[in-house]
């Protein structure tokens, strides 16, 4: 029975490239839904994705493509099928509650396998969805002790992606160096001056006119890992801090869904500090 397949290349670029891996294709009696490539001029490099349908070895695919290419191609072949998500939060609903409502209506193209946080204030609406919970308090520990509680969880789930839905702690470059371009965070990126408690009360103050949010990979570096997706919304003198939180938390359950979508869709490539979406 054929099945359906998500194909990934990135390499250096040359002529006849589409044509290599079309032939491969091909002659492996692959079918080729739809496809996209680019390529970076500047570092002269090809992007390519495919969603393909065929019987097929998926180690045996990747070697052939390997040998043709002749090149340090990165090439990832996978099933398209649903992939295994796990939440982080802290004490901030909104971001994890959309999830969870698109994950109930279907809306979703993940498995939820957990959440976990912090905290335990938002345990009562992870459960309405049943969804096992888990808290891991900080208190008391130190980052890296901290950290190693949640690692342990996560190791009794095959996790594709780890989504960081408003959990308010810095995450040691250990801790990602587990999870290397698989962890997702949303924050107020349009308040960049704005740091420390209650952002949207700072911007209020500052009279700012644009709020917004934006959605990354994380890496070692505070906020600055490839971005995803991003949005904005316009404000005026109408309003009142509690206003701007209020839309600005409207435009981060936005960006956060579409940058987890593309996620869940292997539609990202991660091109140095930038991402390739297709």
């Amino acid at each position: 029975m054929q099945k359906s397949y998500i194909i990934k290349i990135d390499c250096p670029d040359e002529k006849g490239l589409v044509y290599k891996v079309s032939r491969v294709l091909c002659e492996n009696d692959i079918n080729i839904i739809a496809n996209r490539e680019f390529v970076d001029l500047e570092n002269r490099r090809f992007f390519f994705r495919a969603e393909i349908a065929g019987v097929l070895d998926i180690d045996n695919l990747k070697s052939e493509l390997h040998k043709t290419l002749k090149n340090s191609a990165n090439i990832s072949v996978s099933k398209k099928e649903k992939k295994n998500i796990v939440l982080l939060c802290t004490k901030e609903a909104h971001v994890l509650g959309d999830i969870l409502i698109k994950h109930y209506s279907n809306e979703l193209n993940a498995n939820i396998l957990a959440v976990i946080s912090n905290y335990n204030l938002l345990e009562p609406l992870v459960r309405k969805f049943d969804i096992p919970y888990y808290h891991i308090s900080h208190e008391g520990l130190s980052r890296v002790e901290h950290e190693k509680k949640i690692l342990e969880c996560l190791r009794e789930f095959e996790v594709d992606f780890i989504v960081l839905a408003k959990y308010m702690r810095i995450l040691t470059p250990e801790f990602v160096s587990h999870y290397r371009n698989r962890i997702i965070n949303i924050h107020h990126s349009f308040l960049p001056a704005f740091i420390g408690a209650n952002p949207y009360k700072q911007a209020y103050n500052r009279g700012v006119k644009i709020i917004g949010a934006t959605a990354h990979i994380v890496n070692d570096n505070l906020d600055e890992g490839p971005i995803i997706a991003q949005d904005i919304i316009r404000v005026d003198h109408t309003f009142g801090w509690k206003d701007m939180q209020m839309a600005g938390r409207n435009v981060e359950k936005t960006v956060l869904s579409t940058a987890l979508g593309l996620a869940l869709e292997e539609k990202i490539f991660i091109n140095g500090n930038k991402t390739i979406i297709f």
